[in-house]
């Protein structure tokens, strides 16, 4: 048999060259393959369906149109397709302030935190140790103050505080103290849902006014890959639904692992996990607001370990999203979550990397994309720094450009080469200077006079300050003023200043 030209045998150490005949293709998905991949999904769902489904669970899904074949719920087609054309388009998810509003589908994206890491990287040692409610905390200050930082979604998982309700309800509150963006947080038992709402109606001033704008929503893994559902967090996304609300439908698989090791396998296999948790919620509610959110992760097949800042993750998310955007759903991903525990040059590439590529893809919201180090078991309160500086320029990288008369420049291009030979001094570079370019907060930009210094900071150097200045600065104000103090009283953070 005649040898594919393109494909080339491994080198020493296993792995396979890569092909650069690649050039002028972001490798777009074509209309067939993205059908493909959705009636895959489908019959999956159709003809394999999902197990370990408890009786509450799948009485009140066949209820709506589900079956049960050899102790599996397989849920129609028709149902599946109900779904998608009934789900909002838009999403919701608000700030506590106007301004934090974010409007989730179509073409909008927004960058944020998450990960839920049990570990962080302090600022003073520069060493990982285990996460406590504070550094929450901190967190959430930080990224209400990065400017690129569009959202904060639990980063760390408080091991200070170890019973679950507590836990719950303090990883709220605390997020909800220090940053005034959307949060994300997650309930670890139904039972807990009712709390976190009653906290958030108290914050908005009511029931009606949080569910007019929700400023919280529930990150919800509720499929255990390959195929089996989590009932409990079945049951967190009904009272979610119950208590106004918005929920993410996340699945977490293991490309190789808990999916199949091919990249088409793995994306319809995390596609119809992820269907059944947006059937499931238009079940309860069809106009529900739920965000699909499919994690198709990348497992090292040598060590076992996460490579979320591969080039095959970004395939692998690349794939997903055009199915999800193709059918107008509104969605999220994970992207930038680097394997490096430092800040440094892989974090950045892996980072830009995967968060370039979701965006390209058409991700609404990208998780993980600031702060996330060490394959999602640290975070970085100095990465998040930096990481602000990185999504600026990604995001500055595919905002859309202006081609008109005015900005071809015709007219001052005549005036300069007939004059003094440069733009510097013309009215339009002056005036542009600031609405046309994105500059970085502390990323270096170098001049020939600053080459010939020795020691000057680093990258991590100069977040590891900019962290400490901000935490060292004044607190969040923009929670009313007594219920922050009974919450600072509570858990014994955020004193006011």
């Amino acid at each position: 048999m005649r040898r594919n030209r393109n494909i080339s045998k491994s080198d020493e150490t296993g792995n396979m060259p890569v092909n650069h005949r690649v050039g002028g293709d972001i490798h777009r998905l074509s209309q067939d393959d993205r059908k493909l991949l959705l009636n895959t999904a489908i019959q999956i769902l159709e003809t394999i369906g999902l197990a370990e489904v408890s009786p509450e669970i799948s009485n009140a899904m066949c209820e709506a149109g589900a079956k049960m074949s050899s102790e599996r719920v397989t849920i129609p087609k028709k149902l599946i397709l109900e779904t998608i054309d009934a789900m909002p388009k838009t999403v919701l998810l608000a700030g506590q302030e106007d301004e934090f509003d974010m409007h989730v589908g179509g073409a909008n994206v927004y960058l944020g935190t998450g990960g839920a890491a049990p570990m962080v990287h302090d600022l003073s040692t520069a060493d990982y140790r285990e996460a406590v409610l504070r550094d929450l905390y901190d967190a959430a200050r930080i990224a209400h103050e990065c400017r690129h930082i569009n959202f904060f979604a639990r980063s760390v998982v408080a091991r200070d505080v170890d019973d679950p309700l507590k836990l719950d309800r303090a990883t709220a509150a605390t997020s909800l103290m220090g940053c005034a963006k959307h949060v994300m947080v997650q309930a670890s038992d139904a039972a807990h849902v009712s709390n976190i709402a009653q906290l958030c109606y108290t914050i908005a001033g009511s029931e009606d006014a949080f569910r007019a704008r929700p400023f919280l929503s529930l990150n919800i893994n509720h499929a255990v890959p390959p195929l089996r559902l989590h009932n409990e967090s079945m049951l967190v996304m009904q009272e979610a639904v119950k208590f106004g609300i918005p929920v993410h439908c996340n699945v977490f698989g293991q490309v190789g692992a808990s999916s199949p090791v091919t990249l088409a396998g793995a994306t319809a296999q995390t596609l119809a996990e992820t269907l059944a948790g947006l059937v499931w919620v238009h079940m309860i509610d069809p106009a529900a607001a739920r965000i699909a959110g499919p994690r198709p992760m990348i497992t090292d097949l040598r060590s076992g370990g996460l490579a979320g800042g591969s080039g095959e993750q970004a395939q692998a998310n690349t794939m997903v999203l055009q199915v999800l955007r193709h059918l107008d759903v509104p969605c999220s991903i994970i992207a930038g979550a680097t394997g490096s525990r430092h800040v440094d040059h892989q974090a950045g590439y892996e980072k830009a990397l995967g968060v370039s590529a979701a965006i390209s893809a058409g991700a609404n919201l990208v998780t993980q994309a600031a702060g996330s180090q060490a394959s999602l078991m640290g975070t970085s309160l100095a990465g998040m720094v930096a990481d602000n500086d990185m999504l600026g320029a990604v995001l500055r990288a595919h905002a859309p450009v202006t081609i008109s008369q005015e900005t071809l420049a015709l007219d001052a291009i005549q005036t300069v080469v007939e004059g003094e030979g440069h733009f510097l001094g013309q009215p339009e570079t002056y005036a542009r200077m600031r609405s046309d370019f994105v500059y970085p907060d502390i990323s270096e930009r170098a001049g020939a006079t600053d080459l010939d210094q020795s020691g000057a900071a680093d990258m991590q150097q100069r977040a590891i300050q900019r962290a400490q200045d901000i935490l060292n600065g004044p607190k969040q104000t923009h929670l009313p003023k007594h219920i922050h103090d009974a919450l600072a009283a509570e858990f014994g953070i955020g004193t006011s200043t």
